[in-house]
């Protein structure tokens, strides 16, 4: 189920759906499960010490996307501005993580699955931020 599906139930959206935020939801999920996954992955590597800041900055990122995206799905009595401050420290660390995991993405294809998603979660925080204004 995608976020949408649910918040145009939500009795204060009341049919006004933010596209672009509903889509950075969906996208902050995805990107923390990939970023576990991830992280797991590296774990399981034979050269996993070299990829303890790989591994950390997928568990920083995907804390940091859960986060977001629950603060940004719940529409009863919402903060706007601590949702802005969510949404760009998220691209943040999006794009930290998504370098990261680049750099070892021609080694390791969960590295590189990874950094793609964590590429397509930046700009989605940065579309739901310009959506915002």
């Amino acid at each position: 189920m995608h976020a949408v599906d649910m918040i145009r139930t939500h009795p204060h959206v009341t049919g006004n759906v933010n596209e672009a935020l509903v889509r950075c939801i969906d996208e902050c999920y995805a990107c923390a499960m990939a970023c576990n996954i991830c992280a797991d992955a590296c774990l399981g590597e034979d050269m996993v010490r070299n990829l303890t800041q790989c591994i950390r900055l997928n568990n920083d990122c995907a804390d940091v996307c859960l986060a977001t995206g629950s603060l940004a799905a719940r529409r009863t009595g919402s903060d706007e501005e601590l949702i802005r401050r969510m949404l760009d420290a998220c691209a943040t660390a999006c794009r930290i993580c998504g370098d990261e995991c680049n750099r070892h993405g021609e080694m390791h294809e969960h590295c590189r699955v990874c950094a793609d998603s964590c590429r397509t979660c930046e700009r989605a925080c940065r579309d739901a931020l310009q959506s915002m204004h």
